[in-house]
């Protein structure tokens, strides 16, 4: 699939969050794409709605919520900005960076579609078969789902 145009950057995308595993995957992807001529970087964190992470709606839940909002608003700032940071400590200016809200799963391939990603990395929790059954791997969702080469990155296990 070729380019438009020879000066168009093919877009990696990187799903961002709070946790190791997703910090293990940016410095992954910036120490193996970046600084690019051909690669421009999007990071996309997504943050779940004040209804979903309060899991209940009912009497109080009014009262909560645009606290709960509030909250999710700052640690998604948090996330964004220590990203960048990351991207700017290796030298990696020409970022964008997205914040939307939703399931994470919908929030990454939609994200592939709008920025027409050539790749979407996103780290590997690196949860057992169980827990993963329950909650949904992001990563295998994405896999399946997404409109582009997907890189599960995974932070290797410390052998004691």
């Amino acid at each position: 699939m070729a380019a438009s145009s020879s000066s168009e950057k093919q877009v990696v995308l990187i799903g961002i969050d709070d946790s190791e595993q997703s910090t293990y995957a940016l410095n992954w992807a910036l120490d193996h794409f970046f600084p690019s001529p051909i690669f421009k970087l999007v990071l996309i964190h997504s943050r779940p709605t004040a209804t979903s992470a309060v899991g209940f709606a009912g009497p109080g839940a009014a009262e909560i919520l645009p606290i709960v909002d509030s909250d999710l608003r700052k640690i998604a700032a948090r996330v964004l900005e220590t990203a960048k940071q990351l991207c700017f400590n290796k030298s990696v200016n020409d970022v964008t960076a997205e914040v939307v809200e939703g399931d994470p799963r919908n929030v990454l391939c939609d994200a592939v579609d709008k920025y027409r990603a050539a790749i979407l990395v996103v780290g590997s929790h690196g949860y057992g078969a169980i827990k993963r059954a329950v909650l949904g791997s992001v990563s295998d969702y994405c896999a399946h789902h997404a409109h582009c080469t997907v890189m599960i990155v995974k932070k290797p296990k410390i052998k004691h």
